[in-house]
């Protein structure tokens, strides 16, 4: 096996589980958002639903470019994160402080799924970009973060 090939292994690896964390995190942020009371965080939320939509959208485009086509019908998503979202509906009974707390469980599971992504060798634009998203994804963590410390 060359060593190209495996790259691309790794990295269409890499953005599958990323991208399956966006998709969670575009539900969660969704479901979310039309529950909170609170008008600044639901259309923060909201936003936040359509970033993830946006991000998956240019991870897809990567995989697509490389020549992989069957993105959705992947199967490689992190547990926690599945088990993290699925908790959800469970909860929105909770309140805006218990909605907060699972978005931001939600946030770590996202957070862990690019970390894990950028320790791998990877192409630097697609480094670049998982960076640029990263980034993103861990400002909107410390915005739950600090809105749940501030619902309480």
């Amino acid at each position: 096996m060359s060593n190209a090939s495996a790259t691309l292994k790794e990295v269409e690896q890499a953005l599958r589980n990323v991208i399956q964390s966006l998709i969670d995190g575009q539900e969660g942020f969704k479901q979310i958002g039309d529950e909170l009371k609170d008008e600044t965080h639901k259309r923060y939320f909201l936003a936040e639903s359509l970033k993830r939509a946006q991000f998956r959208g240019e991870l897809e485009a990567v995989l697509h470019l490389e020549g992989v086509h069957d993105v959705k019908e992947s199967g490689t998503a992190s547990g926690a994160v599945h088990r993290t979202w699925a908790n959800l509906k469970h909860k929105l009974g909770g309140g805006d402080h218990t909605l907060l707390e699972t978005a931001e469980q939600g946030e770590d599971a996202a957070k862990e799924a690019y970390e894990d992504a950028l320790d791998r060798e990877l192409p630097f634009p697609v480094r670049q970009l998982l960076t640029n998203q990263s980034t993103h994804i861990q400002a909107s963590h410390d915005y739950v973060k600090a809105a749940r410390d501030s619902s309480k």
